[in-house]
């Protein structure tokens, strides 16, 4: 017995071997203790933590960025000024059964249409004359009195006012407006514009457009905007509300509670993409042709229907000098 205990010993690797192995395995680890005293104590650090998030507020408003606050707010109103007076001279067109909306003679027959609610799918539209609304789609959201207010319950959420949600975040950047809330009304626009003139206002309303976006992304960059993950509710502000208003899980169990994400550029100012007719298009735009056809934002391509010259980033996506259907 002890020579078999004697032979299986020898056959055992030398307890050095496993200390290296070891050593190799854990070089460059560093093990903390549970028990050891951590460096700062947080519940000395709590007083100051919480008055830092209260006096946050007097950080903003930012003053280099009232300069670019107030730049939005003037271009919101050129577009809107802009954008009426080109519907009433060139034809636009909205779906009765979805938001689709076409520049153009007659409308198109590409069978896009959802219907309402989507009851179907992949038919024919129903068209009928837009007005601004349906080219420049409103996005509201809750007004604040201040930036780091208490969150809004869902009980009070009529104890607030709905403003555009552009407007909110130019008033939470410092803008000062007596009425942020007046456009051009289109019934103080010329009733006849001669070629040049309605070019003139068409290169204005592109730039304005431009402006618009541009400055918007500069503003969310500083301040805060929320949007919801499953709806396009969009909250202004550090953190979203807690009104229950979101149709998608409104029977279960969270009861249409939002779920927030950051929100872009896209989520507060949409850029509403339509077909696009290209003069080596037919004039009515068929179901045949839709993979060559472009696309563009409505506002680009209303403006370049009045030979406004579009910006060279839209070249792609509008196949200017793409093939029609063969």
């Amino acid at each position: 017995m002890s020579a078999l205990v004697e032979i299986r010993l020898r056959k055992l690797p030398p307890l050095i071997d496993y200390a290296r192995v070891l050593q190799r395995l854990f070089s460059g680890i560093r093990f903390l203790s549970t028990n050891s005293h951590p460096r700062f104590d947080l519940r000395k650090l709590r007083p100051m933590i919480l008055k830092r998030i209260e006096e946050r507020e007097k950080d903003y408003p930012i003053k280099g960025m009232l300069p670019v606050a107030n730049e939005v707010l003037a271009a919101r109103k050129t577009l809107y000024g802009g954008v009426s007076t080109l519907i009433a001279h060139i034809p636009t067109w909205a779906c009765k059964h979805c938001p689709e909306v076409y520049v153009g003679d007659g409308g198109h027959l590409i069978r896009s249409c959802s219907g309402y609610r989507r009851h179907y799918k992949n038919k024919l539209h129903t068209w009928m004359q837009a007005d601004i609304n349906n080219v420049l789609i409103p996005v509201e959201a809750f007004h604040l009195q201040k930036m780091f207010q208490k969150v809004i319950e869902h009980k009070e959420r009529f104890n607030y006012d709905r403003t555009p949600a552009v407007v909110e975040l130019c008033l939470q950047a410092g803008a000062d407006s007596s009425d942020p809330l007046q456009v051009e009304n289109s019934s103080d626009q010329p009733s006849e514009l001669t070629e040049d003139e309605l070019r003139t206002v068409a290169k204005e309303t592109l730039q304005a457009w431009e402006t618009l976006r541009s400055g918007v992304r500069k503003l969310l960059l500083v301040h805060a905007a929320k949007v919801c993950k499953y709806c396009s509710e969009v909250h202004v502000g550090p953190s979203g509300h807690e009104a229950r208003t979101c149709g998608v899980f409104k029977h279960e169990k969270w009861r249409g509670k939002h779920f927030w994400e950051n929100a872009k550029v896209d989520d507060l100012v949409p850029p509403n993409m339509v077909w696009s007719r290209r003069r080596q298009d037919p004039a009515i735009l068929v179901e045949e042709g839709r993979n060559y056809y472009g696309h563009a934002p409505v506002v680009v391509d209303l403006c370049s229907k009045a030979d406004a010259v579009v910006p060279s980033k839209y070249s792609c996506m509008m196949k200017l000098d793409g093939i029609s259907k063969p």
